[in-house]
């Protein structure tokens, strides 16, 4: 017996659902009154029971040029009735101009469904499975607030069954959106032949005009181009020089950027296929010359702040400080260049539109736009992390002396996605910052300042050491008296040690104080040189060997 109660109430609560269902249905629409009386009986061509079906006859009447008919498919409700026979037909004609310039129409969404129920997606799609009453084409930015395109679906009063239909909203913002979106005069004066439709569904005079505002914008890159050179030839000062420098490509970016703006908006105003590619390319030029401004001119500035003179020479022992500063300032310049790529990669994605222009629905869905843009960039990020790992460790910093891959080199720079490196001979080695943190390497400059170089002589073994010790301690006092001597460290710590022997002779290895190990190697040069040219002097006044003579076969 009490399982009856529970029965019964299941029963009901089941009969509730089913009776809820078909009213959910019923209420995916807009209630409205008679629809559009001032224009009479809709034409036979006109169908407005699905949203593809209304967009379908509204594009087809605008084709045929048949406004009236198009009137049919706008709500007129704010109109006054005896007005809209005269004021419906230049509504629908602006609204065409409209979508025509600003909307690419994704017909994905526009089913051909009296609901508009989307059957596909899962717990992603916030609206998959429930009937639609209300489809948004378009959102375009108008002062003061951003006016939207959409198809409705309407109930009117006494009607048999709902109509999709542009929404009263819609027609209300059609005449600004016209102003700001609409032909231009230029366009206008046009004879009609240039404004028919031909391959592509692009007006004739869009293949003349294309060609022409690209060789406006090349035209306009080169004389601000040939411009900034000649204001940098006229600068005085590094940061002048610099900034003028590092703004040249930018200036050019932005130049452009800003011609094509103003032509598209006001003289060239192309059509919905070639609009959204426009505008992704001018918010990129945007965000580009942006981007490029703030990384060149802090790189100037940083450039005069470090090293403020252009005969400063960061590897000098006395440029330790500004070494590190230099190193921990491009550190700094690389988290900005980060946080200023990221911010302007949002402003470009979300000023294109991609997704309501492209219909790229999953490629912009944050999974996958992170997987494409992960395998694409990779190797990029992976430089960029080890640069910012190599300055903030200090492993190796601006203007540091290192051994590379047996290569005696200076960090001369520590970018983005490589390291620059020079070599003895001023050569420079391009190394990818993510090979070089990877590996290993003698950082000179780390180490000690009061390092030694050693020498290592192969000699005869009937060699005299003391007199090779007393010419060595001689040939130190002698490059002390060079410039390259100041360099030299306390010569009490010299050396003469004999540290190896074999059947060829003996290892002599003569140990050389140095004060910064950023210029050791070129006091080891000078003094090997005048140490072999000493030993040569002995050997030829003396006749006592110093130096073996094996014969080649046991060389080898």
């Amino acid at each position: 017996m009490p399982m009856l109660p529970l029965l019964r109430s299941l029963a009901l609560v089941f009969l509730a659902a089913m009776s809820l269902g078909p009213a959910t249905a019923q209420d995916a629409t807009f209630e409205t009154s008679v629809l559009n009386p001032g224009l009479g009986t809709p034409p036979d061509r006109i169908n407005r029971e699905t949203p593809r079906a209304t967009m379908a006859s509204f594009l087809r009447a605008a084709e045929d040029e048949d406004w009236e008919a198009a009137a049919h498919l706008l709500d007129l409700g704010e109109l006054p009735v005896d007005r809209q026979a005269e004021l419906g037909p230049r509504l629908a004609h602006q609204l065409y101009d409209v979508i025509d310039r600003k909307v690419v129409l994704d017909w994905s969404t526009l089913l051909d469904r009296p609901d508009a129920l989307q059957s596909q997606g899962g717990d992603t799609e916030a609206m998959a499975g429930s009937p639609r009453r209300s489809l948004l084409l378009r959102d375009l930015p108008m002062d003061p607030v951003p006016a939207e395109i959409r198809l409705n679906r309407v109930q009117p009063a006494g009607a048999d069954q709902p109509l999709w239909v542009f929404p009263a909203e819609t027609v209300r913002d059609v005449p600004a959106l016209h102003a700001d979106y609409g032909p231009s005069r230029f366009e206008l004066s046009l004879p009609p032949s240039m404004r028919e439709k031909t391959f592509g569904g692009l007006m004739r005079w869009e293949w003349i005009g294309l060609p022409i505002l690209i060789a406006a914008a090349v035209l306009l890159s080169w004389i601000v181009h040939r411009t900034l050179k000649v204001l940098r030839h006229h600068a005085r000062g590094q940061i002048a020089t610099g900034i003028l420098a590092a703004s040249s490509k930018p200036l050019i970016i932005a130049s452009v950027t800003a011609l094509v703006w103003w032509v598209t908006g006001n003289i060239f105003v192309f059509s919905g296929r070639i609009d959204v590619f426009v505008t992704l390319a001018i918010a990129t030029g945007v965000v580009t010359a942006l981007l490029l401004f703030i990384v060149g001119s802090v790189e100037a500035l940083l450039n005069g702040l470090v090293a403020p003179g252009e005969d400063v020479d960061l590897t000098a022992a006395e440029q330790a400080e500004a070494r590190i500063l230099a190193t921990r300032l491009n550190a700094a310049r690389r988290v900005l260049v980060v946080v200023v790529f990221l911010i302007g990669a949002g402003v470009v994605l979300s000023s294109a539109d991609l997704a309501a222009n492209l219909g790229l629905s999953l490629l912009t869905s944050a999974g996958a736009l992170t997987i494409v843009l992960g395998f694409a960039a990779r190797n990029v990020l992976g430089n960029i992390m080890a640069s910012l790992q190599i300055a903030l460790n200090q492993s190796a910093r601006v203007g540091d002396r290192v051994v590379y891959k047996g290569e005696l080199c200076h960090v001369e720079r520590i970018n983005m996605t490589f390291v620059q490196l020079r070599n003895w001979d001023s050569t420079r080695l391009i190394v990818p910052v993510e090979e070089f943190a990877s590996e290993t390497f003698s950082n000179w400059t780390l180490q000690d300042p009061a390092m030694l170089r050693v020498l290592k002589l192969k000699l005869d073994p009937r060699a005299d050491i003391d007199m090779l010790r007393r010419t060595f301690k001689e040939v130190l006092n002698h490059v002390a008296t060079l410039e390259i001597g100041q360099n030299l460290g306390d010569l009490d710590d010299s050396s003469v040690s004999v540290a190896d022997q074999d059947i060829f002779g003996i290892l002599v290895w003569f140990s050389i104080p140095c004060r910064d190990p950023n210029t050791s190697w070129e006091v080891a040069c000078a003094v090997r040189e005048r140490l072999l040219a000493e030993a040569a002097r002995i050997e030829r006044e003396t006749g006592n060997p110093v130096f073996p003579s094996p014969v080649a076969a046991g060389a080898a």
